[in-house]
Parts: C-alpha cells; structure tokens; sequence
C-alpha cells in the first residue's frame, strides 16, 4: 500500500509548479497572459533587458545560448524594463520589432516590467526573495533549476557565453 502512495506523491510532485513560476505575466506586444509553470521542466534564464543599453549587444549571445540549449529543456525569458535610465522604449510594439529585426530574437519575451522596489513585478519580488539578489542594471540574469529554484544571480558583466554562466547551465541539464 505504501508503494502506491508514493508513486502518487512523485507523480504529484513531477506534475507540480513550484511557487516561483506559479506566476502570470502578460507577454510582450500583446494581451495574452502565459503563466511561467508552462516552463517548469526548463532550466530556465531570466533577464531583464533593455534596447537602448550599452548591454543591448547581449541580446545575441542570450538568442544563439536559447538555440544550442533549447532542445535540451532550457529557455531564456526576457523581461524589458524601463527601471534604469528608461533604457526600453516605451512603447512596446517598438521593443518587439527591435529585439526581431535587430538580434532575430525568439525566446519568450514578455511585457515591459518593473524589475526593482516595492512595485516591482511579483516575480521579480520571488526572484529577489529566492537569490537576496534584486537587479542593479539591465541584464542582470537569474538562472532557475528544472525544480524551479534559483540557484545562481549573475550581474550584467556575466556575458551569455561565458564559461561561468555555461558551466552553470550544463550541471543543470
């Protein structure tokens, strides 16, 4: 009889979203609401990003990174922000059509967020909560295990390919 209850809970548990990701955001350019469980089997990089920073160039390691690992259950999810020196358009049908023609960006990118303070994103506030880290500049990156706990913060000097966030990524595929 125990064997059964126990195949129940890990069946349970493989099904289950971690608080974290239990989270609805509203994707970028767009009325559609996607709640980030549907990335709960992914080794997941979260990243704030901007299209008029000196960071912006990051955009094409984080799409050539999302295309050698997406495969293998990683994603990256970008979340524009106007937190640092409005460094996003504020209209959103210009980021989209940047992060497209500019980087030929395909991973997940969702509506312009507040990334910082007390009215920050409830996301970023459990990403904050989770790491003790909260972003201090555009392309910060948090990287999610496929359990949904953060277990790195990297700050926007950390590139996509470096061998710091790579290695990272490998241990948690």
């Amino acid at each position: 009889m125990n064997k059964i209850y126990l195949i129940i809970f890990l069946s349970f548990q493989a099904l289950a979203c971690s608080d974290l990701l239990d989270t609805d955001i509203r994707m970028l350019d767009s009325s559609e609401v996607t709640n980030l469980c549907e990335y709960k089997d992914d080794v997941i990089l979260v990243v704030n990003v901007a299209s008029r920073c000196g960071f912006t160039y990051q955009y094409e390691s984080l799409q050539a990174l999302y295309e050698n690992y997406k495969n293998r259950g990683f994603t990256v999810l970008g979340v524009p922000s106007r937190d640092f020196l409005f460094q996003e358009y504020r209209d959103e049908k210009e980021t989209a059509e940047f992060c497209s023609t500019e980087y030929g960006v395909k991973f997940p990118m969702f509506a312009t967020t507040k990334v910082t303070g007390k009215n920050a994103h409830p996301f970023y506030k459990k990403l904050r909560s989770e790491s003790g880290v909260s972003p201090t500049w555009n392309f910060n990156k948090y990287l999610i295990s496929r359990e949904g706990i953060v277990t790195d913060a990297f700050d926007k000097n950390v590139e996509p390919n470096s061998l710091e966030l790579l290695s990272r990524i490998e241990s948690l595929l």
